[in-house]
């Protein structure tokens, strides 16, 4: 391309230059910041490479509908053939996907040192590709349509806020954008030919408007004939695509990662690291509601967005991620959910207490006198005191009616002899009703648990 086209051989390749490196650190900064922190596996990977476009992909249509404009304001006379046409976006195509390229080479290495899964999935790869040649075209068409100065920024904004707008909306309508509804998820999955009609959806679609445009300045019909043929590929495409399930959960074929003792505890192959940490503190947590309704010795990692009961004896714990204090987050949100709370309520006070020895931390003063002896009653029984009073006073911890008199010694119930609670209801659970839960009744000194001498 020479000077009178608009744009300099010199300029092109300055241009690509700047392009390729500004699409490289984009790209890799991105999808940086997409990788799930602690997952290791190629699913990961994959959709770390369809968020980075959110950003790289709008540079790419910036850049495309400079050289564009800048070609239309030439005010080429001569009439062009249809190749001569779209050569200027495919030169600008290859840049592109050669920044891609090199996203994905720093990428997979990542996934070759430390990966898990079946390997990497093309149909994402190809997807992601195509999503990029839609930006080049769309920002193509833009600049030559609009041949201002301001042609760039309407075509990097305005591509960003369509396909946001477009993944953020009906769950049908994400999948025609090239991108991945937030927030990412290593349990939900798309179904791996959904990848492939998503990348044929993609390359119609721009072949379509690329070819269309080539037409329309041309004026040869071979080129519009050849849109036709591109369109029918792009609605081929969406049909396959929305006749797919919308997602899969992938703890339903999912081959967890366990580990087996003191309890079972099992988590996505991804983030098979966490075990040890996420064992000690479950482990924990289970010794300590032993004989209560929500006793369990099975824990597994499940997304948040299912809503498939457990079995008995099961807790369902999510994890985001595996960033630092990431077992303490899943269990502090595992014992909230134990027991309903009770804001304004004397008895949230004395449920507070009980949460922070489930949670292993530091037991809290409360705001009124009798909480602050409450707690530094609890404090000074041993541990299996505490799991004996837990036991005996389960159903009004879950249901807010705990009272100062039962953390002073002197009212307790009778330690049934075995448990009667069922193991584990599902998520939701009903806890024993009073009429369920033994009998009030005086004790002597000898039959209770002692608080400490004052």
């Amino acid at each position: 391309m020479d000077s009178r086209e608009g744009v300099s051989r010199e300029e092109l390749k300055q241009g690509a230059v700047v392009l390729l490196a500004v699409l490289l650190v984009l790209g890799l900064v991105c999808a940086w910041s997409v990788l799930i922190p602690g997952v290791m596996d190629w699913d990961n990977i994959v959709v770390a490479v369809i968020g980075s476009l959110r950003l790289t992909g709008p540079v790419a249509a910036a850049f495309a509908a400079w050289v564009a404009a800048r070609r239309r304001r030439a005010g080429r006379r001569r009439a062009l053939t249809t190749w001569q046409a779209i050569r200027p976006p495919l030169a600008i195509l290859v840049v592109v996907v050669g920044s891609f390229a090199a996203t994905m080479t720093v990428l997979t290495v990542r996934a070759l040192l430390t990966g898990e899964g079946n390997g990497l999935l093309p149909g994402g790869v190809a997807m992601s590709a195509a999503g990029l040649a839609l930006y080049v075209v769309a920002g193509w068409v833009v600049g030559w349509l609009a041949p201002v100065a301001v042609a760039p920024l309407v075509a990097g904004f305005g591509t960003y806020a369509l396909f946001t707008w477009v993944a953020s909306g009906a769950p049908w309508a994400d999948r025609l954008a090239p991108a991945a509804r937030e927030p990412y998820d290593a349990f939900r999955l798309m179904p791996l030919g959904a990848f492939t009609d998503q990348a044929l959806w993609l390359v119609g679609i721009s072949a379509a408007l690329l070819l269309g445009w080539a037409a329309f300045i041309t004026r040869q019909a071979l080129a519009l004939a050849a849109a036709m043929v591109a369109l029918l590929a792009a609605g081929t495409g969406v049909a396959r695509l929305l006749s797919e399930p919308q997602e899969v959960a992938a703890s339903e074929s999912l081959a967890y990662s366990c580990q087996e003792w003191p309890i079972v505890v099992c988590v996505h192959p991804g983030m098979r690291s966490g075990l040890g940490e996420l064992g000690g503190t479950f482990t924990t947590i289970a010794a300590r509601l032993a004989g209560t309704p929500a006793a369990f010795n099975r824990v597994e990692q499940r997304s948040r967005s299912d809503t498939d009961k457990v079995g008995k004896g099961v807790v369902p714990i999510y994890v985001d991620d595996l960033d630092a204090g990431y077992a303490d987050r899943a269990a502090s949100e595992f014992v909230e959910r134990l027991a309903r709370p009770c804001p304004g309520s004397p008895a949230d006070g004395y449920r507070a207490i009980v949460i922070a020895w489930l949670r292993d931390e530091p037991l809290p003063s409360g705001p009124l006198p009798e909480q602050r002896r409450a707690a530094t009653w609890f404090a000074h029984l041993t541990e299996t005191q505490r799991r004996d009073w837990l036991r005996m006073f389960y159903t009004d911890f879950a249901t807010c009616r705990l009272q100062s008199r039962y953390f002073g010694g002197d009212v307790r119930r009778d330690t049934p002899a075995t448990p009667s609670y069922p193991m584990n209801p599902p998520y939701g659970h009903e806890t024993p009703t009073p009429a369920d839960a033994p009998a009030d009744h005086e004790t002597s000194p000898g039959e209770s648990l002692h608080a400490p001498p004052r």
